[in-house]
């Protein structure tokens, strides 16, 4: 069986590299998803569905979902370096988690202020540059098109085995992306 993940989304906060102890490269970041409902059916206006808020333009209702997102290898250093907070990004992988009775479960612990949470957490085998806040640097240039927002041929080049160019994300019949 086969499962894969595809988010867009922005990134939280600058992604955080560190090493394995063989010496093997990891990056993680958070990364926020966004899920718009219209307050506005034909039989009226539709009520706050629970843990929902309004969004800012007051016509939708919206739930913003965070996403723990690990990468590893060539794509991990491409990402550290031309990934920051605010950025846009594509990210395709596979679901992470605690297993337990042949399930596969977000992580779950208690925060600092005593509520339960739990975590989604990604293995990213694709991660795409597409614009937005964060894209400028100190020089006002657009830092995604410096690069051709092709992260995933970035890492490819860098050894990444997995990752596709965005022209060719799905495999081909009876194949895998290479």
């Amino acid at each position: 069986m086969f499962h894969r993940v595809t988010l867009i989304g922005r990134v939280g906060q600058d992604p955080e590299m560190r090493y394995t102890p063989d010496g093997t490269p990891v990056t993680s970041f958070n990364l926020a998803t966004s899920t718009t409902l219209s307050k506005n059916t034909p039989s009226g206006e539709r009520s706050c569905p629970k843990g929902w808020k309004e969004s800012y333009n007051g016509r939708n209702w919206e739930i913003t979902t965070w996403w723990r997102v690990t990468c590893w290898r060539g794509l991990a250093e491409t990402v550290n370096s031309y990934v920051s907070k605010g950025r846009q990004v594509f990210v395709e992988g596979e679901v992470a988690g605690e297993a337990v009775d042949g399930r596969l479960n977000p992580r779950v612990w208690t925060g600092n202020d005593g509520v339960a949470r739990a975590s989604f957490e990604i293995t990213a085998r694709t991660v795409k540059f597409l614009g937005g806040r964060g894209n400028l640097d100190q020089g006002g240039e657009d830092k995604g098109t410096q690069h051709g927002g092709l992260l995933g041929c970035e890492a490819r080049r860098a050894g990444n085995i997995g990752v596709s160019p965005w022209w060719r994300l799905t495999a081909p019949r009876g194949g895998v992306v290479r």
